[in-house]
């Protein structure tokens, strides 16, 4: 039996298009705190609100976009999206403040919240349903490209060049991420006629899937853990006088998870999501652990290759279960529900681990950060782990919002 074609225009357009925002988005998480500590003059422990103001705003607004794709269309929440977060770019050229900076934060999160949400709705459509874990593996190693992208040219433009050269990349950026969401087609017939089959959901059911929640929380563990390397890796790695290392910590992030993305897409779909997650947690955990006990420069990069081939791994599998569990036309709101409990844990990390690195150093900081990415393993094996099914597909006329 032929294969259902993956690689579409289409795909590659929603694809570029996340890679993009997410490019500047892991470029200003890593590049801001030191912009804060250098012109701003920021303290301590107010590096961890740049991220989390951030995270909140896209909080708050990725239920209303996941919301109003049933309404007004996943491409017009999309182009809304990806062009407030092209204003927001822009205004980085002019702060001279730390309250200035965190105003700019809410509105930039706001963009992303909208556009992150809707990419991860349309190429959940895109994607064939017998591809889905293959497809949305593919779709993730763009975020997880940008990860890398995003941190490499960020720090070596800061060490080089300085922060405005950052947030003119950022301007580009997302210039880059406007151009491929007006060339993308959206399915919006499929949509639609689910919509008009299917009573619209009220209530909560409305902004949040149900059916997705364990693995949402499952996502929020894990995502905690994590913010303790995308938050403070930067800065820890200056501490430790490994700021040459930093810049490539990233780069062997990408290596590892790029050589392993062939197989685990299939892993997922052939052998089911718990052969591909246990691994990747325990991956992401020892890889966090070998960050608190880095004295070398290899030690350190170590632990970004186990971290990237866990965590890189960990977001696609999570996030293609959520979209699996739910139908088709509930698939925006159903991304919508695993980024606000993802990004509720980033941003809840980055805050009390601000706080946690200033009382017990970035040592004892990612110490705990790892004993939580252990108690990630229970936590999904509770929520979900227990009751996987291999190639476990909604049907279309199965909904949550009732």
């Amino acid at each position: 039996m032929q294969k259902s074609k993956l690689w579409t225009k289409d795909f590659l357009a929603v694809s570029l298009t996340s890679f993009f925002v997410f490019v500047i988005f892991y470029m200003l998480t890593v590049t801001l705190p030191l912009f804060a500590t250098d012109e701003l003059h920021a303290s301590k422990q107010s590096l961890g609100l740049i991220v989390t103001i951030f995270l909140v705003s896209g909080i708050v607004f990725r239920p209303l976009a996941g919301k109003w794709m049933t309404t007004l269309g996943q491409k017009k929440v999309l182009s809304i999206g990806v062009f407030i977060f092209l204003i927001g770019s822009i205004l980085y050229m002019n702060i001279h403040s730390l309250s200035a900076l965190l105003l700019l934060r809410v509105l930039h999160g706001i963009g992303f919240g909208m556009s992150t949400t809707a990419t991860g709705a349309i190429v959940a459509n895109v994607i064939p349903e017998q591809r889905k874990g293959e497809g949305m593996g593919y779709y993730a190693t763009f975020m997880n490209l940008a990860m890398v992208v995003g941190p490499f040219v960020g720090l070596t433009l800061t060490n080089t060049l300085g922060h405005t050269a950052v947030f003119t990349v950022a301007v580009v950026s997302s210039v880059l991420a406007v151009l491929c969401s007006l060339v993308l087609r959206v399915p919006e017939v499929q949509a639609s006629s689910a919509t008009n089959e299917i009573q619209p959901a009220k209530g909560l059911a409305a902004f949040f899937e149900y059916r997705s929640l364990p693995i949402s929380v499952a996502g929020l563990v894990v995502a905690f853990s994590y913010a303790s390397v995308i938050s403070f890796v930067s800065i820890y790695a200056k501490e430790m006088g490994f700021t040459q290392a930093s810049s490539f910590f990233f780069v062997v992030y990408a290596v590892c998870l790029l050589a392993s993305r062939p197989f685990t897409g299939k892993w997922f779909d052939q052998y089911g999501e718990n052969s591909v997650v246990y691994p990747s947690i325990l991956s992401l955990a020892i890889g966090i652990f070998l960050l608190s006990q880095a004295t070398t420069s290899w030690v350190f990069l170590l632990a970004g290759a186990l971290i990237g081939l866990g965590f890189g791994t960990i977001t696609s599998s999570f996030q293609s279960i959520a979209v699996k569990k739910a139908s088709p036309h509930r698939r925006g709101v159903a991304t919508a529900t695993f980024f606000v409990f993802f990004d509720s844990g980033m941003g809840l990390g980055s805050f009390l681990l601000g706080i946690l690195s200033t009382a017990a150093g970035y040592k004892g900081m990612y110490v705990f950060c790892s004993i939580v990415a252990l108690l990630a393993i229970a936590a999904y094996l509770v929520l979900h782990g227990r009751k996987s099914q291999k190639q476990r597909i909604i049907p279309q006329n199965e909904s949550l919002g009732k």
